[in-house]
Parts: C-alpha cells; structure tokens; sequence
C-alpha cells in the first residue's frame, strides 16, 4: 500500500461551534461540511491548552504542555509574561527546546517531505520550523498574529517575502497558494503539510464584500436588535484584574463571519487543487483548531454557547474543538467519534497512518 499524504490543518481561535456542521446557524461553512460529510466528525476533541503556544508544542511533540515546559502563548519581547494569574505561575520557556523530536522530523527521517505554512509561535531563531525537521518554511516565525499590519498585504511577518505580493492580498488567500503550490510538485514520496493559518485570530479582518453580506444576513435574522454581551465578574487574571469578563451571547459578528468563509473557501481550493492533481484518493486530512473561540472579552467576535468561556479559559469553550479527519476509504463517511481525543494523541496517530514505528517518548 502507498503511504498516504497528511496535511494538517490548524486554525487560530476557532471556538466549537463555529462551523456549519458544529451548529453554527450564521457562519457558511459549506467546504468544511463537504470535508466533515467525507470523513470522521469528533465531539469530544480537546486542544491540550486554551492558548496557542502550548497546544501547538504539545502537537508538534506529542507531549502534554508542563512536559514540554511551555505553559502559556509565547511572549517573545518579554521576560516576565504578562498574563500573570495569581498563584505562583508554572515553569514557562520561550521557545520549543531544540531537544525535542518533532512529528516533523520523525516523518522526515521516515522518507516524508515536510512542509510548514502559515503561523509558527514557538520560538525565535534557531527555533523555527526549519530547526524542527521541515524542508519548507512559509511564514512561520515568533509572531503570534499578522500584528498591526494586519491580514491584508503587505504583511511585514518575518518568514513572508512579500515584497512581490500584489498590495491588499488577503493573507489566508496567499498561505492557501503557497500550499497549493507544494502538493502540486511532482514527487514519488509522500509529504506531511503542515497548514497553520493565521486567521482566525486578532485583528478581525475580512474582505468589504463579505462583510456586507454578513451584516444583511444579521439584520435578516433579527440580530442587530439582541443584547450581545453580558457583564461578568472581574478576570482572574493579575493583568486584567480591574477588568470585567464581558461574554459575548450570540454570533453576530458579520467581520469574523466573513473571515471564516474566506477560511472555508480557502480550504476547498485546497481540496479542489488535491482532487485535480489526483492525491484526494490518498491524502489524509486532519482539520481542528489550537484553542477555543474569543468570547469573553471586549468586542469578542464569537459566542461558544452552549459551552462555557472561550480562549483563555480551562472551561469547555477554551478547550473543546472541532475536528475533522478524512481519508478516503479508511474512514467512513459521514461517520462521528465521540471518544475524547487531545493534542499529544495526533503525533502517535499520524506514526501509525505513516506506516512508522511509535517514539518512546509517546
């Protein structure tokens, strides 16, 4: 048997219940869907922390996020991290040591080329994907967002030449090309992308045209005249400590609506570009999320109703995902898993589909 192709998809704050086929009522996710309807859709999905950094270590690793040692997102220009609880805080690193074996470089070393586009965060130099084991690195640096200078060209992310790219190219539009571009190559051996879109995350940006629609769609449904958020208690948080949870109740947010179907659209080009070039048959897909959605804060874009919180919290909406997997006459489809499955299980899982042997330390 031909060892198949992986792409791993990772989204940024993408809360539960953000997609159509998760119950969302007012975000378009018909590319999604088509990927759920064609595999394996799980209920009970967790990322190991409710922010980035640790999750995205614990999935390049297959460990928990203590034993890696990175506890929270990476705050690259200081010391001491600013998201500060009020209890003594945990062992934190800045950057994934240089010691661990990634899922990277363990496919690597078995005869996959390895790919990674799109947002890193797990380090500065010498930390980088190209440290960890991948042939390709497009945008993937210490940044943990597009920044001030936001999704639209020119970006000014340390990983990204840009200087050839149109002005105003929407970033998830360009990652996807980039992508595209890769599983395109002729090759007789197998790869592993590993696409790690920036969006959904801060600052919400989407193209004029689908927020518009978005905005007639939430005036349709009678959502511009419903309370949005609700005020809660002060955050448990030293850094926030003076501030109120402010929890977002319905979503209605017509600029993340518009950029999750920019995501979605970006996705079926990428599963369109797989079906042309004859790789669909034999590419598994995993798609999921690093966190849950941004919901308790001011001017947060999402509601994770009926779970609780969102990003930054260890309550349901902070941790719960989607996940998608596909793989074509292996997984049924249109089936659903409701076993519990967390971050360290992907690097032992994709082993296994890779046809290689399992690393001790997972």
């Amino acid at each position: 048997m031909t060892r198949p192709n992986i792409i791993f998809i990772l989204i940024d704050d993408l809360g539960w219940r953000d997609l159509s086929c998760y119950g969302s009522q007012f975000y378009e996710t018909p590319n999604l869907d088509r990927l759920a309807a064609s595999g394996m859709r799980f209920t009970d999905a967790y990322a190991a922390c409710p922010v980035c950094s640790p999750t995205r270590a614990s999935i390049m690793t297959g460990k928990y996020p203590a034993t890696v040692g990175i506890t929270d997102w990476i705050d690259w220009a200081n010391d001491i991290h600013p998201a500060r609880g009020r209890l003594v805080d945990v062992p934190y690193l800045k950057n994934l040591p240089r010691t661990e074996h990634t899922l990277a470089a363990a496919l690597g070393a078995g005869g996959y080329r390895t790919w990674h586009v799109g947002k890193w965060h797990l380090g500065g130099p010498q930390h980088l994907p190209a440290d960890f084991g991948f042939d390709v690195n497009v945008g993937g640096c210490h940044w943990g967002s597009p920044g001030r200078q936001g999704y639209f060209s020119p970006w000014g992310i340390p990983a990204l030449q840009d200087a050839d790219v149109s002005a105003g190219t929407y970033l998830t539009d360009y990652l996807t090309s980039r992508a595209i571009e890769l599983v395109q190559q002729v090759d007789t051996r197998p790869f592993f992308l590993n696409l790690w879109y920036y969006t959904v995350h801060t600052p919400i940006q989407a193209k004029v045209e689908k927020i518009a629609k978005y905005e007639a769609k939430a005036k349709a449904l009678g959502l511009d005249n419903v309370q949005t958020f609700a005020e809660g208690d002060f955050f448990p948080t030293e850094h926030k400590k003076d501030k109120r949870i402010l929890r977002r109740l319905v979503q209605s947010d017509a600029v993340y609506a518009a950029m999750i179907e920019s995501l979605d659209e970006n996705v079926g080009r990428l599963l369109d570009a797989l079906e042309k070039s004859g790789q669909a048959q034999n590419t598994v897909i995993f798609f999921t999320s690093d966190n849950g959605g941004l919901a308790t804060a001011e001017d947060s874009p999402t509601c994770n109703s009926p779970l609780a919180e969102g990003k930054g919290w260890m309550y349901e909406g902070g941790t719960r995902e989607p996940l998608l997997v596909c793989w074509p006459g292996m997984i049924e489809a249109g089936s659903a898993c409701t076993q519990p499955i967390t971050s360290p299980d992907f690097y032992p899982t994709i082993l296994e589909i890779a046809d290689l042997a399992p690393m001790p330390e997972q």
